[in-house]
C-alpha cells in the first residue's frame, strides 16, 4: 500500500509541474504581445507624436504610418498639425481720439515647429497664452492709432489690411521668441462700450432721436401751413373766377331776357301796359291794404273797364 501511496505522489508531483510551465509560457507570450504592440505609434494624418523619455524629447512623428519606440521607457503625446482657433479675451483698450472700447478678436493659428513650441513654451496652453498677449498687445497699438469711429465703422477703414497687419506683427513676436507656432489670421470679432459708459451713450441717443424727431414735427407743420395757404389762395382763386363767370353769365342773361322782352312789347303795347300795372299791383298790394284812387287813375281805369 505504501508504494502505491508513492507512486500516486508522484504522479501528482508531475501534473503540477506541466501547469506551472504552461502558466509561465502564457504569461511570457502575453508579456511579449503587450511590449510588442506598447511599442507600436500610430501617427494619423495631421498630426505630429512626441516621443519623450525620461521626459526628454527624443524622437517627433510627423508623417503618417507605423512607427516605434522602447516599451516602458519612453512615453508619447499628440500635438495638432491642423489649423486650430484661439478665442482671444475680450480686453478694453483706448482710441486716438481718448475713447474706451472692448475688443473680442480670435486667430487662427497652428504649429510649425513641435521641437521649438516644446522647448520654449513646454505645453500648447504656454502656447496660446503667450500668442494671445502677443495679439491683444498688437492690436492696441494699432487701434490707438484711429479713431473710434473708424475702429467702428468698417466701411470707413481698411479692416482687412489691418488683420494682416496685425497678423504679421504678430507672426514677428512668435518667431523672435523662437515658439514654433505660426498665425494664418487674426480677426476682431466684436466691438463694445464699456458698461459705465453705455447708459450715458443711450442717453444720448435717446436725446438725439428727440431731437430728430421735433425737427421733423416742425418740419411737418410747416410743411403742412404752407400746403394749406397754397390750397385755400387756390381755393378764393377758384371761387372768384366762378363768381366773375357767374356775374357774367347772369348779366349775358339779364341782357337777352331784356332784349326778348322789348321785341315781345313792341308787338302788342297795350298787353305790356297791362302785363306792368299787374307787376306794380303786386309789389304795392296785399290782404291788408287800402287803396283810394281818383277816378282819372289808370288803375281806376282798368278796374273799371275803360280802355
Amino acid at each position: 500500500m505504501s508504494e502505491k501511496h508513492e507512486y500516486a505522489a508522484e504522479g501528482k508531483q508531475k501534473d503540477y509541474r506541466k501547469y506551472i510551465k504552461a502558466g509561465i509560457t502564457i504569461l511570457i507570450f502575453a508579456a511579449v504581445i503587450f511590449l510588442a504592440l506598447s511599442s507600436v505609434i500610430i501617427v494619423k494624418e495631421g498630426q505630429y507624436k512626441v516621443v519623450r523619455q525620461f521626459g526628454e524629447v527624443v524622437k517627433i512623428h510627423d508623417t503618417p504610418g507605423l512607427k516605434f519606440k522602447v516599451p516602458l521607457l519612453q512615453d508619447v503625446s499628440t500635438l495638432s498639425k491642423r489649423k486650430m482657433v484661439y478665442d482671444v479675451a475680450e480686453k478694453e483698450i483706448t482710441t486716438l481720439d481718448k475713447k474706451r472700447i472692448i475688443i473680442d478678436n480670435y486667430a487662427i493659428w497652428s504649429i510649425t515647429d513641435p521641437e521649438k513650441m516644446i522647448s520654449n513654451a513646454r505645453l500648447m496652453t504656454n502656447a496660446e497664452a503667450r500668442m494671445g498677449e502677443f495679439i491683444f498687445s498688437t492690436v492696441r497699438t494699432e487701434l490707438g492709432k484711429m479713431d473710434k469711429s473708424e475702429v467702428i465703422n468698417e466701411k470707413e477703414t481698411s479692416r482687412g489690411a489691418l488683420n494682416k497687419n496685425i497678423t504679421n506683427k504678430v507672426n514677428e513676436l512668435l518667431a523672435r521668441d523662437n515658439y514654433g507656432i505660426k498665425v494664418d489670421d487674426v480677426r476682431i470679432k466684436r466691438i463694445d462700450l464699456p458698461q459705465d459708459n453705455e447708459a450715458t451713450i443711450f442717453r444720448r441717443m435717446v436725446t438725439d432721436r428727440e431731437e430728430k424727431a421735433q425737427e421733423y414735427l416742425s418740419q411737418g407743420e410747416a410743411d403742412k401751413n404752407r400746403i394749406m395757404a397754397q390750397t385755400d389762395r387756390k381755393v378764393k382763386e377758384m371761387l372768384a373766377t366762378a363768381r366773375a363767370k357767374a356775374e357774367q353769365i347772369h348779366a349775358e342773361g339779364d341782357q337777352q331776357a331784356a332784349k326778348i322782352y322789348n321785341q315781345a312789347f313792341k308787338k302788342d303795347p297795350e298787353f305790356y301796359k297791362l302785363y306792368r300795372t299787374l307787376q306794380s299791383y303786386r309789389k304795392t298790394v296785399n290782404g291788408d291794404t287800402t287803396i283810394v284812387l281818383p277816378e282819372d287813375s289808370p288803375y281806376t281805369e282798368l278796374l273799371q273797364g275803360h280802355n
